[in-house]
């Protein structure tokens, strides 16, 4: 994995524009925002604030991508917008009606639009309000850091999964602040991961226990458990080095089902 991308769960990153806003505990040590606005100076993070658009030559990119794919046996995965967030609310309609015809031009590639505002979709992706249909070749996941997170958001991704029928949904736990109890109706694919530094803000420490937990209630509701990393750059204790795939990504690229 991770051919154009450093993030290991993906083959290729793409971000459409750029900017957000702070919605969730877990948004208090943003990456993005430390890259972005605090090093780069390229947009403000915030409400209000403009979001930016990436280049045509970088919207391009997913074409070569989708190119190259054609002759692979397994599937390609393109994490989408990881400056940003495709359903957030200050981003102009006509650029998702733009990103989702991308996508659409691109059926061997397989999107994980990954969102911290889950309660988005169904409205973003209704056509009764003049929006476009989620594209067939998507993945929706849900950002979770704590149990109210989840107690809150895992019921919308489950309806967005229901009315939507995306590939498959996923739940990014990272960075994890707290213990979880997943239900019979967790995500699809559990991602945990723990957070590292990010400008003056200081990574929040979490009990390498909280991930064995997530692993062994993966194990018990048969669902594929992907750690990425510890918090604080911690080496991985060998029991937790496990990195599993949410579907067969051959049969996925062949249209198959797990």
């Amino acid at each position: 994995m991770a051919e154009n991308s450093k993030i290991e769960w993906t083959d290729h990153t793409f971000n459409p524009w750029v900017g957000c806003t702070k919605v969730s505990p877990a948004c208090d040590g943003c990456y993005a925002e430390n890259l972005m606005a605090n090093r780069l100076g390229r947009v403000e993070w915030g409400a209000g604030e403009d979001r930016q658009r990436t280049s045509e030559s970088n919207w391009r990119k997913p074409l070569a991508w989708n190119k190259a794919a054609a002759g692979r046996t397994g599937a390609t995965f393109v994490f989408c917008a990881s400056l940003a967030d495709v359903f957030d609310n200050e981003v102009d309609d006509l650029w998702r009606r733009d990103l989702f015809k991308l996508i659409r031009a691109t059926p061997n590639l397989t999107w994980l639009l990954l969102t911290k505002r889950i309660g988005n979709v169904l409205k973003m992706t209704d056509p009764m309000r003049g929006n476009p249909l989620l594209p067939d070749n998507v993945a929706i996941g849900a950002t979770i850091a704590n149990q109210e997170e989840y107690d809150r958001d895992n019921w919308k991704l489950k309806v967005v999964k229901e009315k939507r029928e995306p590939v498959f949904t996923f739940g990014s736990f990272e960075p994890l602040l707290s213990p979880i109890r997943l239900d019979a109706h967790a995500p699809d694919w559990i991602i945990t991961g723990g957070e590292t530094d990010q400008g003056a803000h200081k990574a929040r420490y979490a009990d390498p226990e909280w991930f064995r937990s997530l692993q062994y209630q993966c194990a018990s509701l048969n669902r594929p458990f992907f750690m990425k990393q510890m918090s604080r750059k911690a080496e991985i204790p060998d029991d937790l080095l496990v990195r599993q795939w949410p579907v067969d990504r051959a049969a996925l690229a062949q249209g198959g089902e797990e």
